[in-house]
């Protein structure tokens, strides 16, 4: 029998997604002689590995001590992604009036009634990551803390599986700096913050990445005072700065007070408040909040016995070859446990090579995979493939094209005209290497470069394709367009012109 799994909320909707995700009777079925594929973790990477090898007709094993799911589902993309829409649905109300003269809206939202609905969806949601819909595929599934005690062996509750091949797919955790007094005051994470049910007055967010982005500008926008908290100088560092200025303006303009290139020194409780007190150069300065929420740091989930495995490890993860094999050449690891690149469909990507490389005879490199991101802010920033200076850094002389988002006519008409579409092709050709684009709907919008890096579809292809309009999507086209007027040298100019004057 498994064991009871509290999160917060207790109510209808949290006991409907524990009772998919983590059944609380649920019975551990009687081991197979030997499994071809024995999976830890039942996040992202480890339920594509085991539905996949399933459905190939090889004998599974799933292993969960915590919730099916993993943190997309309970709290990370899914439960972040009801959140963000609830907060730009409430900014847009109060906008409309001033950008579109819509009638005036006065008063308060029900953040309850908004933290309800997410929690809802994710219930509805979570029966797709069930430990019933995979027992219904033909998979044995396993609650409990899954222990190596062999290099082909693992034991949970008491029962030693045996396998003909492994993967670890065990994920990452929160973590929080070592700063004095913070785990006595109390903190959030992202495990946490998805549990509350009363909107904070204050709140203090330590981490100016993209998880500390989206919660700034989503709780300023239900109307939180919220300070956001960074030793760097700038918010989202791993992109374009002008990228990433676009979003720390917008941030400003949603009321968020940013404390930026400051050393964070102590953190205490002042009665109701909780304090984050913090260095700039020779300044000094604190935040206050209701809560502090940090979002600066994960780590990996190791407690998995992996000497017995002789599986190799350090502190960012299992150290993997670039087709995903451990120092043991019959466990894999998959997903955030193993990859600096902590997306759910980096998970996905990696689980299906995973099962091609374990089970068959297939070669496949994590290095040839083409990821594209996104960070969900108003504006969003998305990425996929190389930034310039990467491109540079890889012997690549580059060409780069940006377009303001105020070139497109969709754009203007939907008052979502701030960002830009900036793209890298390899010098001389029409060749995308990277592209990095800022717009309301940016993560919508970048399928088509993905497609294209990934599969050397050039601009001179693109910029033929027939787009509709109007459509924000057309950036893209307007931008491929961009290139093939850059063709049009002074010599080829020359030549148009001979060629018309011969037809006066």
């Amino acid at each position: 029998m498994s064991k009871t799994i509290e999160m917060a909320p207790g109510d209808q909707h949290t006991e409907r997604l524990i009772g998919h995700v983590h059944p609380p009777n649920w019975k551990n079925p009687q081991p197979k002689d030997r499994y071809h594929l024995v999976v830890i973790g039942a996040g992202t990477a480890g339920l594509v590995s085991a539905i996949g090898a399933a459905g190939l007709g090889a004998r599974v094993a799933l292993i969960e001590r915590h919730l099916m799911g993993g943190d997309c589902l309970n709290v990370g993309c899914v439960p972040s992604k009801g959140v963000i829409s609830a907060a730009r649905a409430w900014h847009q109300v109060r906008t409309a009036a001033e950008r579109f003269g819509a009638p005036a809206i006065d008063g308060s939202g029900d953040f309850a009634q908004a933290m309800e609905r997410m929690r809802r969806i994710r219930a509805d949601i979570s029966k797709i990551d069930g430990a019933a819909r995979f027992r219904d595929a033909g998979i044995d599934v396993f609650l409990g803390q899954g222990q190596f005690t062999g290099r082909n062996t693992v034991e949970v509750e008491g029962q030693t599986l045996r396998f003909r091949k492994a993967v670890i797919a065990t994920g990452a955790r929160a973590t929080a700096p070592p700063i004095p007094g913070l785990a006595e005051a109390g903190y959030l994470t992202n495990e946490t913050l998805f549990g509350l049910t009363e909107l904070p007055r204050r709140l203090a967010i330590l981490g100016a990445g993209p998880i500390g982005c989206e919660m700034a500008q989503s709780f300023a926008r239900f109307g939180t005072e919220v300070t956001l908290l960074d030793m760097a100088d700038h918010v989202l560092i791993r992109e374009d700065a002008d990228a990433a200025e676009v979003v720390q303006q917008a941030l400003i303009r949603d009321g968020v007070r940013l404390e930026l290139g400051v050393s964070i020194t102590g953190a205490k409780v002042e009665g109701d408040t909780k304090v984050l007190e913090y260095q700039r150069g020779a300044a000094t300065g604190r935040a206050e909040g209701d809560h502090i929420l940090v979002a600066a740091g994960r780590a990996p989930n190791l407690d998995l016995g992996l000497e017995a495995a002789g599986v190799e490890a350090h502190k960012h993860g299992i150290v993997v070859d670039d087709r995903l094999r451990t120092s043991n050449p019959n466990i894999f690891a998959a997903g955030d446990v193993a990859s600096k690149y902590q997306f759910t469909h980096a998970a996905d990507a990696m689980a299906r090579i995973v099962i091609q490389n374990a089970l068959f005879f297939g070669r496949k490199k994590v290095s040839d995979l083409v990821l594209p991101w996104c960070t969900y802010t108003s504006p969003e920033i998305a990425h996929v493939g190389l930034y310039e200076q990467e491109a540079k850094d890889q012997g690549h002389e580059v060409d780069t094209l940006t377009l303001p988002l105020d070139d497109v006519d969709r754009a203007l008409l939907d008052g979502e005209e701030e960002g830009f579409l900036r793209v890298h092709v390899k010098k001389g050709t029409d060749k995308v290497l990277g592209a990095t684009l800022v717009a309301e709907h940016a993560g919508d919008m970048i399928g088509e470069l993905a497609l294209a890096t990934t599969a050397g579809i050039g601009l001179g292809t693109i910029a033929g394709v027939i787009h509709p309009y109007p459509t924000q999507g057309e950036v893209v086209k307007k931008i491929a367009d961009q290139w093939n007027r850059g063709k049009l040298t002074p010599t080829v100019s020359k030549l148009f012109n001979f060629w018309f004057r011969l037809f006066k």
